[in-house]
């Protein structure tokens, strides 16, 4: 692999590190330790012969140095055989302690930016000054207390208070203000068409508002509803109106109807099949 590096000023070795990463597009979760510790190795040397002889330069070196100690290190356990750890069985990337401090530091590095940039812009900001004259500023209104309160009794407080209290509930809105916090129901359709099975089968009649007495909440009274609806599909209950908008009456549709009512139906699918067999046979 082919790297190229522009000599420059860092602030760090990790920010070198970071650069030569970012600028040869390399992933930064698989470094090629070999080629990446060469171009470490050859910026510290051109860097060295630049502040040759400049003693204020030694302690920004010894970091560099050091993460070059650190990155000779990794290159030689990078051609050991690989170790696994014994706990989880996995590989141990000599790498990794690197990875987390290059994530860390890029972290850094943003948000240290993005704060650069909003004090640049802050500064390009002018606010205007107070056009008070100063004269004006030490005059202060005299107010007299026992004149503006000599009216007040506690009478006119108490019907101040509720004008107060009945502006607020006013302001209130009834729709949202009844929204609470949002978790699941505990009513499911299986559970309720068990219920309403139960109650049928000790109430042979009955009516939708019988069935509700003990509905808790408006979830409940619709998955009862939905129940009602699924068990009259099945054929277990029946359903009447005295008149529109009249209460629903339910009636249990009894063991033997429902035996009538299949051997009818077999019936019906037996002479279908006859019929259909005899125009076969014509044509």
């Amino acid at each position: 692999m082919k790297l190229s590096i522009k000599l420059e000023s860092f602030d760090g070795p990790l920010d070198l590190l970071l650069h030569l990463i970012e600028q040869n597009e390399i992933d930064i979760f698989d470094i090629p330790i070999v080629e990446i510790t060469d171009q470490y190795l050859q910026y510290i040397s051109e860097m060295t012969l630049q502040n040759e002889g400049v003693e204020e330069s030694m302690d920004e070196m010894s970091d560099f140095m050091l993460m070059a100690a650190t990155l000779l290190n990794i290159k030689s356990k990078m051609l050991l055989p690989k170790q696994v750890d014994d706990e989880t069985g996995e590989e141990i990337d000599p790498r990794l302690e690197l990875v987390e401090r290059l994530l860390e530091y890029k972290v850094y590095k943003y948000v240290s930016e993005e704060l650069r940039d909003k004090h640049n812009d802050a500064e390009k900001l002018v606010f205007r000054g107070s056009s008070v004259p100063k004269d004006l500023y030490d005059i202060k209104e005299e107010i007299n207390v026992a004149e503006i309160l000599q009216d007040v009794t506690l009478s006119k407080l108490e019907k101040i208070f509720y004008d107060v209290m009945h502006r607020q509930i006013d302001r209130k809105d009834p729709i949202r203000s009844s929204f609470g916090t949002i978790k699941k129901e505990p009513v499911s359709l299986e559970d309720r068409i068990y219920y309403i099975e139960n109650y049928a089968y000790t109430h042979d009649r009955f009516s939708f508002k019988e069935l509700l007495l003990k509905a808790e909440d408006k979830v409940t009274v619709i998955v009862t509803f939905l129940g009602v609806l699924e068990l009259m599909k099945i054929g277990k209950i029946r359903v009447s109106q005295d008149e529109i908008f009249a209460d629903i009456n339910i009636e249990t549709v009894k063991d033997d109807e429902v035996k009538d009512k299949e051997t009818e139906d077999n019936s019906n699918l037996g002479k279908k099949e006859n019929a259909e067999e005899m125009v076969v046979d014509n044509t």
